[in-house]
């Protein structure tokens, strides 16, 4: 299986970077499915519905949160109407939290794909334990029997937490891939047991900022200590960043994994690909949620 995932979409730039590179993209990789980090699509912080639909339309086919799932207060009732979003697994079960933080997904030839999505602890909102939480999932849709790829989103400050769950899932995982700092690590790699894995996707997102956001709110604080008002999105032309993964259709291991950026000011790499190999093309309808797993349960926004 081909497919990719992108790192945090900032605001409108990050949300129009992707819809202007991501259907290339998917008929030039041949990727048969589309995962982005969608927690900071409206405005730098959460999601809408609007926000979400435009980035289902550029081609993606799940969307995953982290630590600003909230921020949109509608997000609580939308996420419960649409099983595409997804958001962090380990909330407490006493949270009552609205939606779901895996799900079975089947792609449009007949694959299974399992998607996860993990809030860290190091440096952020204390959660349950995200090892514990994926393991019951790893458990209970094993790689190469229930799923064809599983992929896992590690949304976390420290890049060693992030590490050792790449680690952690080792061998029952297609990918484990870090989100949240927004800036691309340069440690794409396979792990020993098979498992793809990078500190962090980097983002969609103008990269003339501070981690996406209008520099001067956050050279401010710096510097003075003093809040000013709200961080605001950057709006230049976004840098599309994220990871194209390659799995052994056997064993859903992973065979290859590089880097993809395109657009913006960071220097572009994508990997190349020979798309008769992989025989796919895009189609607007990329893939429905699963049956065979089931208890995995206009204006335009700035």
């Amino acid at each position: 299986m081909r497919f990719a995932f992108f790192g945090d979409v900032v605001g409108r730039s990050g949300r129009e970077g992707l819809a202007e590179h991501l259907p290339g993209l998917r008929r030039r990789l041949g990727l048969e499915f589309v995962i982005v980090n969608a927690e900071n699509a409206a405005a730098g912080f959460g999601i809408t519905e609007a926000t979400a639909r435009e980035l289902f339309d550029a081609g993606a086919d799940a969307l995953t949160l982290g630590n600003h799932s909230w921020d949109q207060k509608e997000a609580l009732t939308y996420i419960v109407r649409e099983p595409r979003l997804i958001r962090p697994l380990n909330y407490s079960a006493f949270s009552d939290a609205p939606g779901r933080g895996a799900q079975l997904f089947e792609t449009q030839s007949g694959r299974q794909i399992l998607v996860i999505n993990l809030l860290g602890r190091v440096h952020m909102d204390s959660l349950d334990d995200p090892f514990a939480a994926v393991d019951k999932e790893l458990e209970a849709c094993r790689l190469g029997a229930v799923a064809d790829a599983i992929v896992v989103d590690i949304h976390a400050e420290a890049t060693s937490e992030k590490m050792a769950m790449g680690h952690f899932c080792d061998g029952r995982a297609s990918l484990v891939v870090g989100t949240h700092t927004h800036v691309p690590t340069a440690d794409a790699q396979i792990l020993t047991g098979g498992t793809a894995y990078q500190t962090d996707a980097g983002a969609c997102a103008d990269y003339d900022s501070v981690i996406g956001n209008q520099k001067e709110e956050p050279l401010r604080r710096f510097t003075t200590r003093i809040s000013g008002g709200r961080f605001r999105p950057a709006e230049g032309p976004a840098t599309v960043c994220g990871v194209y993964v390659e799995t052994d259709p056997a064993t859903g291991l992973a065979r290859r994994i590089e880097p993809i950026r395109i657009g913006g000011r960071l220097a572009e790499t994508v990997p190349v690909v020979g798309l008769a190999e992989a025989g796919l093309t895009f189609h607007p309808a990329h893939s429905q949620l699963s049956s065979r797993f089931s208890r995995h349960a206009k204006d335009r926004d700035p």
